[in-house]
C-alpha cells in the first residue's frame, strides 16, 4: 500500500449529475499519464461531501470498473452519519477495494472517545483495513501522539493520511509506530515530509502534476536534496497559481486542457469566469 495515490477528481456534468465518460477518463490519465501507484476516491477533492450516498456507490463501481487490478484502491467512506459510513465501508469491501479510509468526524465538538468509537463502530461491520484521514484544519480535531497510539491498537488501522503541518508531530509517529502507514497530505510540504521517512502521499494535485511529485520523492530518497527542492519549488509555483484561481475549478480546466472531460464542479462551487478559464489554460501550457 506504499506510493503515491492520486486524490481522484470526479467529473460532473452542469446540473451536478455524475460523468461517467470523464470520470473513466480522469482515472485513465492518472494511471497512463501520471503513473500514479493508487486512487483515494471519494475524497475531498472528488466533492464528497457534496454528494449523496447513491452517488458515491456509484462512483466507487465506475473507478473499480475502470481501474481492475491495475492500481490500488483506497475508498474514503467517512461520515458525519454514521449509518452511511458502515454502508459504505461494507459497499467498497464487497467492491474489492484494498483499503478504506475515514475522515475525522468533524462540525460537531467530538472528543476522542467518540472519534475512536467512529473508528471502531466502522471498523467492526467489514474485514478490511482503515486509513485515518486526519486534516485538523478543516475538522477541528487535533490528535495527539497518545491518541493516535489508542487508535493504532486497532490492527486494522494500518495508517493516516497526514494532512497537518505538524512536523514535530510527524517524526514522533514515524518514530512511535515504524510499522503504520504515514501519508503526507499537504502536496506543497511533500519535500519536507518525505524526509521524515514517509510511506506515500495522497494529493489533489497529483492529478496535473503526480510525476513531480514523484520526483521529489525519488530525489529524497537518493539524498539528491538540491535537485529536489527545485521540483518542490517549481510544485509549489504551480500550486499558488492554481490555488489564487480557484483549486478544483483550475484543476478541472487543466485537465480539459489536455482533453479530458473533467466536467464541472458541483454547486455552491462557482464557476471560473471566462479570464479565469484563461488562466487555467496558462497554467496548464506551463506546468503540464
Amino acid at each position: 500500500m506504499k506510493g503515491l495515490y492520486t486524490a481522484l477528481m470526479c467529473s460532473f456534468d452542469e446540473k451536478g449529475k455524475i460523468n461517467e465518460k470523464g470520470l473513466r477518463e480522469i482515472v485513465r490519465h492518472n494511471i497512463q499519464e501520471s503513473q500514479i501507484d493508487g486512487l483515494y476516491v471519494n475524497g475531498s477533492t472528488g466533492e464528497n461531501f457534496l454528494i449523496s450516498t447513491e452517488d458515491k456507490k456509484r462512483i466507487f463501481e465506475i473507478v473499480k470498473d475502470e481501474v481492475g487490478d491495475q492500481v490500488k484502491l483506497i475508498a474514503q467512506v467517512g461520515s458525519l452519519n454514521i449509518d452511511e459510513a458502515v454502508e459504505l465501508a461494507q459497499f467498497t469491501t464487497d467492491l474489492g477495494y484494498d483499503a478504506i479510509s475515514a475522515v475525522t468526524p468533524f462540525y460537531y465538538k467530538f472528543n476522542f472517545e467518540e472519534v475512536k468509537d467512529y473508528y471502531n463502530t466502522i471498523l467492526e461491520s467489514v474485514d478490511n483495513d482503515l486509513i485515518i484521514y486526519s486534516i485538523p484544519a478543516l475538522t477541528g480535531v487535533n490528535m495527539n501522539l497518545e491518541q493516535f497510539g489508542e487508535l493504532f491498537e486497532n490492527e486494522k488501522i494500518i495508517g493516516v493520511k497526514f494532512t497537518a503541518p505538524d512536523f514535530f508531530l510527524l517524526e514522533r509517529i514515524r518514530h512511535a509506530f515504524p510499522d503504520k502507514l504515514i501519508y503526507s497530505g499537504f502536496d506543497e510540504m511533500l519535500l519536507s515530509a518525505s524526509v521524515l521517512n514517509i510511506d506515500g502521499a495522497i494529493g489533489s494535485t497529483f492529478n496535473v502534476n503526480g510525476k513531480r511529485a514523484r520526483q521529489i520523492m525519488e530525489l529524497s530518497a537518493e539524498g539528491k536534496m538540491e535537485e529536489a527542492r527545485k521540483v518542490q519549488k517549481e510544485t509549489n509555483d504551480l500550486i499558488a497559481a492554481v490555488l489564487d484561481n480557484g483549486l478544483y475549478q483550475t484543476i478541472k480546466e487543466m485537465l480539459k486542457f489536455k482533453g479530458i472531460d473533467a466536467g464541472h464542479c458541483r454547486k455552491p462551487m462557482r464557476e471560473l469566469k471566462e479570464e479565469e478559464v484563461g488562466r487555467a489554460r496558462q497554467i496548464a501550457e506551463k506546468y503540464m
